[in-house]
């Protein structure tokens, strides 16, 4: 076994990783070390040949391979190291992680980590849909991959489950490669993804959407040969006499996404039931002191210019932690109130500004989001429009929350 000494171990080679490495070497620590599964660094964004991506960073129009080189070209000039085709099997407490890479296996003490091992896609197995087993069933990343990285065409006739934003982009590709999309079934009154894919993506197509509705049988034996899809009820179950047969020989899933979070729940951090990434502060630091997390390991984003963006604090707070500069204050609570899913950080310290980012429960307009403590309304943010796959962001002064004891986060209608 060999075992190495490391001030910044960075777990995961993508978007969230390649910055924190980029913002903690820029911030002061040499001894960094990044290490990535795959064969190469960029993570998800090699299979994203779309455009919309650097829009906030560079402000450019970008695909998500050149938006990556960006940062994989920064690496490489600052010189900081990087091990691919390694998997990292086990954190402990102790900030100690085991490493396989290839015919060896290392064990490395670490200052400090910060977690970016980015999610993974729902498979049918997690949202039971019944039928046979055929094949010709992806999820929409792994039909994103196999037709963008290995040139394999998956099906002709297709149907999408869930109107999530990598389903919606990839009932373009197949539009686009010739492939007929039959319909994109969505379980919700409303779509997953972002307006702008809606729009671009099905409506520029004329893709149709069949929103409360659901997958209630697959037919076929060696390959899919169609699908039964039915409405749903306010409870979300089928209603008899309403299912409809669509013959398809392909059926892609885009049913959600969750945080990669076992190594996180193996080394102690405590994980938040809602997004299913840490419990943070305002330093994206987790329960466990001296190990942070950013990106979609901690929460999905829907804009990777804002992984980018939270990546970079989490190098900032790594390095001030590796330099005993990162003091960690007594903390107040923020809650999420009515209509807010989720809201982070789940800590804050009245000692600095503090930005904040939250998802609504469900699509709405003319809304008030009120931030109070026990006794007053600290702030009234306006929103014209929301929309539970739009991020919401908005900033909080020290001044602002001086001698607050709790922090709730709620949403009214404006009348």
């Amino acid at each position: 076994m060999i075992q190495k000494e490391i001030d910044i171990v960075i777990v995961g080679g993508g978007p969230a990783g390649l910055s924190a490495a980029i913002s903690a070497k820029r911030n002061g620590i040499d001894n960094i070390l990044i290490i990535e599964r795959n064969e190469n660094l960029g993570g998800i964004l090699n299979q994203c040949i779309h455009e919309g991506f650097g829009v906030e960073i560079f402000k450019e129009n970008l695909t998500g391979p050149e938006y990556m080189q960006r940062f994989i070209d920064e690496v490489e000039k600052l010189g900081i190291p990087y091990m691919l085709n390694s998997m990292v099997i086990d954190i402990n407490s102790d900030k100690e992680l085991t490493v396989c890479c290839r015919d060896d296996l290392y064990k490395i003490k670490a200052k400090s980590i910060i977690l970016s091992m980015g999610c993974r896609e729902r498979t049918r197995g997690q949202i039971c849909i019944p039928g046979t087993r055929p094949s010709g069933i992806y999820t929409a990343g792994t039909a994103q991959n196999l037709i963008n990285l290995r040139n394999y065409m998956v099906g002709k006739r297709i149907v999408i489950l869930g109107s999530g934003d990598v389903g919606l982009i990839m009932a373009r590709r197949f539009t686009l490669e010739g492939a007929k999309v039959l319909a994109v079934v969505e379980i919700l009154p409303y779509s997953s993804g972002l307006p702008r894919n809606m729009a671009q993506c099905l409506d520029d197509f004329g893709i149709p959407l069949f929103l409360r509705h659901t997958i209630v049988n697959t037919h076929g034996n060696r390959r899919l040969e169609a699908v039964t899809i039915a409405e749903v009820d306010e409870n979300l179950k089928p209603i008899k006499g309403t299912e409809k047969k669509i013959e398809c020989d392909t059926l892609l899933l885009s049913v959600g996404l969750i945080p990669e979070n076992e190594l996180s729940k193996n080394s102690g951090v405590i994980i938040d039931e809602t997004t299913g990434g840490a419990i943070v502060d305002e330093n994206l630091e987790t329960s466990v002191r001296g190990i942070f997390a950013c990106g979609n390991v901690l929460h999905v984003h829907d804009i990777v210019d804002f992984v980018t963006l939270e990546a970079e604090k989490a190098g900032i707070s790594a390095s001030r932690f590796v330099k005993n500069k990162l003091e960690r204050y007594e903390m107040i609570k923020v809650n999420p109130g009515v209509g807010i899913r989720y809201v982070l950080p789940h800590f804050i310290s009245t000692k600095r500004d503090v930005k904040f980012f939250l998802r609504v429960m469900k699509p709405g307009r003319n809304k008030m989001i009120l931030i109070k403590d026990e006794n007053r309304i600290i702030k009234r943010i306006p929103k014209l429009r929301v929309n539970p796959a739009e991020m919401i962001r908005f900033e909080l002064k020290k001044n602002e929350i001086k001698g607050v004891k709790e922090l709730w986060i709620e949403m009214e209608n404006v009348n």
